[in-house]
């Protein structure tokens, strides 16, 4: 019986190191996948050059988001992500344009927040990009969830339109590539952001707040950074790309 449980112990033993084995195996290669596509993005960078990219950070003043176990707001981390991504886009020839870029909502001033007042906000916000003649639109935001466990940066898109579809999945390509927690796939749903702009558009979730680990990541000014240089791969990747070459991401 002792050696039958030996037997037992040993072949545990055996499949949790070759789980880890490979597990690090696949860090690694995304590490250096990463190291080797970042030359790849800049010198693509010209793709951008004179492209008009509205980046929408997410709620704002009254409307203040997802809130984490650690007391910070999505509306602030979302800001601070979304500046970051403007001034790469910037560097890089593109005209990038904030729809808000304090702290606050587009709607009235003195409105109570209400249902009335957010579709006032999130009009104007579409509005900007419809009137501007936008290329793109990128609205981001922060996920949560009730299960703390659940991870990754994930993009959104509008049912029915494949350009957005192409632009949402470069952006999760990319995503999935530089970020930790690696693997989420781009969902076509219907929120009123993509529907009413008319251009291409996405809503990039950068992660979730209610996970521990990656709210403190996402509190991290260089994770904050990688997560613009990121979404800007993919902005990069969509206009440089033969759209029929942006494959799904597997999980």
């Amino acid at each position: 019986m002792h050696k039958i449980l030996h037997i037992v112990y040993v072949k545990k033993g055996c499949i949790l190191a070759l789980s880890l084995l490979i597990a690090l195996l696949v860090i690694g290669f995304q590490r250096v996948s990463s190291r080797y596509e970042e030359p790849a993005i800049s010198a693509l960078s010209w793709t951008v050059a004179n492209k008009l990219i509205v980046i929408d950070p997410g709620h704002g003043g009254l409307d203040p988001g997802a809130l984490g176990s650690m007391g910070v707001h999505e509306k602030d981390i979302v800001l601070d992500v979304s500046k970051k991504l403007a001034s790469i886009l910037r560097e890089a020839g593109a005209e990038a344009v904030l729809t808000r870029e304090t702290d606050q909502e587009l709607s009235d001033p003195g409105v109570n927040y209400t249902y009335s007042a957010k579709i006032q906000d999130l009009t104007r916000r579409v509005e900007l990009a419809n009137s501007r003649r936008a290329d793109v639109f990128v609205s981001v935001h922060v996920n949560s969830f009730p299960n703390p466990r659940e991870d990754g940066a994930q993009t959104f898109c509008q049912p029915g339109s494949e350009e957005s579809k192409k632009l949402a999945m470069a952006i999760q390509n990319e995503c999935n590539r530089f970020l930790a927690n690696q693997g989420r796939k781009t969902q076509q749903v219907d929120y009123f952001a993509n529907r009413m702009t008319k251009m291409p558009s996405t809503i990039v979730e950068i992660g979730f707040i209610t996970n521990p680990r990656e709210e403190k990541l996402m509190l991290d000014q260089q994770y904050q950074s990688k997560v613009a240089w990121a979404i800007y791969a993919g902005i990069v990747r969509y206009f440089a790309q033969p759209k029929s070459a942006i494959a799904e991401p597997s999980r």
